[in-house]
This record gives C-alpha cells, structure tokens and sequence, in this order.
C-alpha cells in the first residue's frame, strides 16, 4: 500500500507533463475515471477492472481489481466513478443492477467495500457528491435513482422520474442539495436531494433520448446535454424556464459531453456509435469542431479531462481496448480544412455569396446596394475580438438578386399542367409532349421527345412535319423517308467531271459507290458493302463535298482516243432486272408506302441511266432501319435521361419514365427511379400542383413510390344520423345502421365524388352542393347549419 500511496502523490504539487500517447487493454473498456491529483486513472468494463498510473511517457498498470476464482456480475462495470475528495474511494455500477463501492485502503488483495443490491434493472450512472465524502447518487434503468449514505447499509433517499430509465445523474458543481438526472424520453429532471417526493423542475431537451449531461463548472446555472438526436444543447437553469443559450449540431448520438477545464465555451464529446473521433467544440461556432482527436478505432465509450483545472490532456477508453492520453496542440482543426467560401440559391432565385474578406477586398470599391440589381448587397459581421477564432471568422457575405422575371418557373409549370403521360398510345405521347415543349420554347426538349417517337415507333407512322423538323430545315423535300437531288443543278455539270483527262493523269474508277455514312448496301450474299468517302449530308441533299469526289473513275489502261466514259446503270449485281419507271417524287413517295415493297428493295440505292439533257440521280435511304430492335437503343436512351437529370430537368427525366414505361425501366436502377421521382413530386408540391403530383405518383415505375398515395391517407367521417364517428371501413355506420354517403339534396347514395360539410357532417354529390349553396347557406337537410363551400 505503500508504494501505491506513493503513485498517487507523485504528481501533487507540480504542473503535468506528458504527450499524446496509448497502450492497449485486455477488454474493451466501458468507462474512465480520474484520481484527484491526476496521476492515476481507473478503467472499468464487462471484463475488465484495472488501474494505472499515467507516467510522463506511458501508461503502466498498478492494481488489477478483479480478483478471484470465479468470475462475478459485480465485476461487470457499466459506469466508474473516482471520488474527488477521498483517494481511495470509487464506485462502480454493475450491469447486474448492483452498486458497488471499493476501498483502495484495504490491506487485502480484495478492495471490494460495500454492495447495494437495491435496484432492479442495470446501474447506468453513478455519481459521487463533489464535497460530501459519504453521498453517493445511483441512475438506472428501472427509473429509479438512488442516494446512498456509505456509513448505512441502505440507501437513504429514492427518487421516482415517473418515466422510462435513468442514463445520467450529476450533482452540479455550486448548488450543495441540485443534481441534474436525464432519461430516454428526451426529459431533464432536477432534483434537491432534500425532497424526494417531485422533481424541482422538468423540461423536454432532446427529441428522443438523453444520454448524458454535465454542470458547467464555472457558470453556476449552465447544464450541457447530449441525446440521440445528434445534438449537444446547453441550458441556463438559472432562469424562471429552462432557456437554451447553444446547441451543437453533431453527426451522430452523443454518449458523453465534458466541459473543457479554464475554457468557458468549450467541450469534448464522443459518439455511441458510427463515429469514433472525440471532437472539442466551441458552443459559440456550433457546425465545425474547434479540435478533433482521430486515435481510436473502433467506439469512444469514455472521456475525462486528467486535471480540472488543466485543458491540455484529455483522457479515453475505448471499444478497441486502447486507453488513450490526448495532448490538445497535438488535435487536428477541421477548420483549417473546412471550404472557406459558401454559395446558396435563395428561395426567390437570389445568390448568397460568402467568402474571407480578404478575397473580397478587391471588391470593396462598389458601390452599396440602392436598388441596381446588377450589384450585390454587402454585409460584414461584426467581430468579437475575445473570439479564440476571430482570424478565421472574418468574412463577407454578397447577395446578388436575380433580374425580375430572370427566375420564372412558368414553364415547368405550364410543362407540368399540359404534358400527356398516359391514356393514349405512345406516337401520340410523344407528339403531344413534343408540340408543348415546342411552344414554351425548349427546342432541345421537343428534339428529344420527336426522336423517342422514331424509335420506339413504326417509321411509317411517322408525320412529315415532326420528320422534318427532326432532318433540319436544310431539306427541301416534303418525303418523309427519302431525299433526290439532280445533278443537273449542281454546277458545271457531272458529265464534264467525268471525262478523262490525260494531261493530268487523274486516276478515276469506273464504279460509282455510295458513302458508308449514309447507306449500306445489301449485296445477294446480304453483305455489307463499303462505299466513298463522300459525307453523308451530301446524300440527304446538303452538298459539301467537291463533285469529283462522287464518281470518280479508273484511267488505268485507257486508249487515249476512247469517247468519254459516262455512268453506268448499275454499280452493283442486281437481284432482279429494274423495270424503267418514271423517276419523280410522287413515283417515289407512291413505291415507298406500297405494301408491296420489300425491305432490302426500299433500302436500295439506284443510279438512274445518264442523260445527255438532264440526269436526276435518287436516293432512298429510310432515317429508321427497321431491322433495328428499340433496345438497340436503350444505352442512349439511358444516356439521355441521365444527361437531363444531371443538368437539374428532373422533370424531363421523369416523364421520359413514366411515358416509355417497362421500356426504359430495366436500364435505371430502382434507386436512381426514386430520386428522381421524390425530387420531382418535391417540386410539384413546391409549386402546388398537387394533381400532378398525385397523378405521378399513379403512374410512377417505381415501387417505393407509387404506395406514397396509400401511406397516411385516413378520413375521419362522422355519421351524418347519429354523429358518431365511423369507425368501420365502409359507408354503413355501426350504430345507426344506415349509409353515411346519402345525398342531403336528392336523397340518394352517392356512388362517386362525395362533399360533406365538416361541421354538420351532411354532404351529397358535388353539383348538387354547389347548386344548393348558390342559392342559400343553410344545409340542405334541415340541420340549420350554415354550411360553406369554397
């Protein structure tokens, strides 16, 4: 005991020293507690019961409590507590429901002092009174908390929350007879341990449970509290009402808070799950952590400042069997990694630009804001120069209005009333939602929605003024599947290109191949035929290209007295010999609809005979290959609607969806499906279309949304007869036995639309309603209520 009695007095007197250092446990460790003169620390859990000294460069094991043979619930410590007036003195709380006091000071290997057995469920917390040697204060899960006396065998006091279980009891620090108790239905409870019977106060300070609480422990009336609803609040009790004066905002439940020692605005607090850092926070800047310590590995289960009037070491133990000593200068800032500038749209369309007011010095020479939208209002906060953090704080912010009208939403709202999603076939769908997009102006849209219709449905259904549209206006030809051109009109003239010119020694072909852009054609092997290299708009009627580059021919072997070489009728084999027909547009358009036409026909390029007078030369090339499968063209489509909700037209997005169906369905994830549809629905609800919203909702592809319409909906109706509400889930009320959905005006049931007046309870069809109260307010069966429809 002697050489124990000598650790624990080594550091009396002197200033701490150390550094940022750990050492690894038997068992994960469920709760820490500190000696008076911070030289040991005692750490407690289910398997584990030891204490060390904390030495200037590492931690070394003094005393292991758990002694015996056989294994004891008593030694399964849920909660440890070291008494700050008495060195020998500490307190355990088993998960048994026990509490158990232990007497460093015995001369036995066993330290084990006293046992109170009084509670019935787990001890949670335990709690020594900061001057009073013998009082010690128990929380548990039965709801009930506990004085004890420790020269009495029972305890002396019990207290009732009349609620659920206990999870924290702390007496605070200036008031002899207060401590402050809390409970998972998010209520804080003070008590004065001279009156058991109420509590002195009570008030709700969490939405769901509260883990912890601590007293400030230089502002007499401040209380910090810690919940599940990932929050840290800090209360004034020194008021009438308990008045929140901070509240952090942390990303996960809080299961320990701590004030910081000789810092007034300053506390630690650890995670019960998710979150394994311990982080310090400035209540005053509540969103980034003045410091965070990021050693442990797994669950932070308990924290403790070594000394309480040194901030500089703070102690841990964890679920990943380490006990840790955090050295302050050693922590990382968030801060310094925190994006300096923020921009936010403003409801209306306004732009909020802050940023460090050295960035924004440049800018300082505008002119303030007097009504010219064309520059930003300024504000600058206002420092405090006892901020700890004021360097960092220093910003301005900038909002810049939108030009009126700039924002409108008219169109996605006039898109949202008018587009057709439903009740017709798919070509007139697309053509409908192509025509108003068309006419609010969203070319791009109406682009898209027309190409949906070409793929999804039969080319021939096509209508020329949506084909055309879609081709370009470059095309002057009303055929909705074919282009001609003449080669009369091209210029000089084709035949004088093709003459041969021996000076030159221009090599030319004597086939004449079409460009494998535009057309491929199909031989008696059904093989693809490569053609020229000639682009494939000047087939669609778009000449770019020089005219040599159409047909040229071989000069190879040529007697130099032959005539002039001239096109020949065919460039190909031919399945059957072409009957000469009139070659004109009507004949074209006639051939191209006749059901008697092949497929490999209609997709035939052919080279009409030359003329010495005139030559036309036809081209019939179909803008859609029926041998292609719409799923060909799945992965576009899949591109396109990603490409629309990524540029913010989740609207587009949508109805795409919901038009095309099981199409397009199976190329979305069901996940993506959801966003968009619970962004759009936001929207639409945004901007109070409510049956547009309902109706996407119908009709949605998606299973997680289509069942909103069906979550939550209840009506409360009461009998019309007998005013009592209906309890069964049909019109026939259960008492009176008669239909609550008769018609007050023509006395008969109503089958569809039911109105009833919420104050008399007696409603009918909708127009008979409407047709009574334009003449009269009273209701029309004979209640005298004054029944309003609006």
């Amino acid at each position: 005991m002697e050489k124990m009695s000598r650790v624990t007095t080594a550091l009396s007197g002197s200033a701490l020293t150390g550094r940022t250092m750990h050492c690894h446990l038997d068992a994960p460790a469920n709760a820490i507690s500190v000696c008076r003169d911070a030289a040991q620390v005692v750490v407690a859990g289910r398997s584990i019961f030891k204490i060390y000294a904390i030495e200037e460069e590492q931690f070394v094991e003094k005393l292991n409590l758990r002694v015996g043979r056989k294994p004891s619930l008593n030694l399964s410590c849920a909660d440890v507590v070291w008494h700050q007036m008495d060195e020998n003195l500490l307190a355990t709380a088993a998960t048994n429901g026990v509490v158990v006091t232990w007497n460093l000071g015995r001369p036995s290997r066993n330290k084990q002092d006293q046992l109170f057995t009084e509670h019935k469920r787990t001890v949670n917390k335990v709690c020594f009174h900061p001057t009073e040697a013998h009082v010690l204060l128990s929380g548990s899960q039965d709801g009930f908390m506990k004085c004890f006396d420790l020269r009495r065998k029972d305890s002396v006091s019990t207290f009732s929350g009349q609620s659920e279980s206990v999870r924290d009891v702390q007496f605070s620090i200036r008031d002899y007879f207060t401590f402050a108790s809390t409970f998972e239905n998010g209520n804080v409870q003070l008590w004065d341990i001279r009156r058991p019977d109420r509590c002195e106060r009570m008030f709700t300070a969490h939405n769901g449970p509260v883990f912890c609480c601590d007293w400030h422990p230089e502002d007499r009336g401040w209380l910090a509290t810690g919940g599940r609803d990932k929050m840290v609040k800090v209360w004034d009790m020194t008021t009438h009402r308990a008045k929140e004066m901070h509240c952090v905002q942390t990303i996960a439940s809080v299961a320990r808070v701590k004030w910081r020692p000789e810092c007034r605005h300053h506390l630690a607090t650890c995670s019960m799950m998710v979150d394994h850092n311990i982080y310090v926070w400035d209540v005053r800047r509540p969103f980034v952590p003045a410091a965070m310590f990021e050693e442990h590995r797994d669950v932070t289960t308990g924290i403790a400042w070594r000394h309480p009037h040194d901030p500089s070491f703070l102690l841990s133990g964890s679920k990943d069997s380490t006990l840790c000593q955090h050295l302050f200068r050693d922590a990382s800032q968030p801060v310094e990694r925190a994006n300096p500038e923020g921009l936010c749209y403003g409801l209306f369309g306004d732009l909020a630009f802050a940023a460090k007011e050295s960035l924004v010095a440049a800018e300082s020479g505008r002119k303030p804001y007097m009504g010219d939208r064309r520059h930003p209002i300024f504000f600058k906060r206002k420092l405090d120069p006892a901020e700890p953090f004021s360097g960092l704080a220093s910003s301005a912010l900038s909002v810049f209005e939108t030009e009126s009208g700039g924002g409108s939403m008219s169109w996605f709202v006039d898109t949202a009333e008018r587009y057709a999603l439903a009740g017709r076939p798919l070509a007139e769908l697309c053509d409908h939602n192509a025509k108003v997009a068309r006419e609010l102006g969203r070319n791009q849209v109406a682009q898209t929605w027309t190409m949906l219709r070409i793929i999804y449905c039969s080319p021939g259904l096509v209508s020329s003024a949506n084909l055309n549209h879609s081709v370009g206006k470059g095309s002057s030809c009303g055929l909705p599947l074919m282009n001609s051109f003449n080669l009369k009109d091209m210029g000089p003239g084709l035949g004088s290109e093709t003459r041969l010119d021996r000076s030159k020694g221009d090599t030319r072909s004597d086939t004449a191949l079409l460009d494998s852009s535009a057309t491929l054609i199909t031989n008696e092997d059904n093989e693809e035929t490569e053609g020229s290299d000639v682009p494939a708009d000047y087939l669609l009627g778009d000449v770019e290209g020089e005219e040599d580059e159409l047909y040229p021919l071989d000069t190879e072997h040529v007697h130099p007295e032959e005539p002039e070489y001239v096109l020949p009728q065919e460039a190909f084999p031919l399945r059957h010999e072409i009957v000469d027909t009139p070659s004109g547009p009507e004949h074209l358009q006639d051939k191209a609809d006749s059901p008697h036409v092949s497929g490999n026909e209609a997709d035939t390029a052919s080279l009409a005979p030359v003329d010495s007078s005139s030559s036309l030369l036809s081209v019939s090339h179909a803008l859609y290959d029926s041998r292609l499968p719409p799923d060909f063209f799945s992965v576009l489509v899949r591109d396109m609607l990603h490409f629309y909700a990524e540029q913010g037209d989740v609207q587009m997005a949508v109805s795409v969806l919901i038009v095309l169906g099981e199409r397009v369905r199976k190329d979305i994830d069901e996940q993506t499906q959801e966003h968009w549809y619970t962004s759009y629905i936001d929207l639409l609800q945004r901007f109070c279309l409510w049956n547009v919203s309902n109706e996407v909702v119908k009709l949605s592809t998606s299973r997680a949304v289509s069942c909103l319409n069906q979550a939550s909906t209840t009506l409360h109706v009461n009998c019309s007869h007998c005013k009592r509400p209906m309890s069964s889930r049909g019109w026939v009320c259960d008492r009176c036995h008669r239909c609550a959905s008769m018609c007050a005006v023509c006395h008969h049931v109503v089958k569809g639309l039911f109105v009833w007046c919420q104050g008399c309870s007696h409603g009918g069809h909708l127009q008979h309603i409407m047709k009574w109260l334009e003449g009269s307010s009273h209701c029309p069966a004979g209640c005298g209520h004054l029944c309003e429809y609006s």
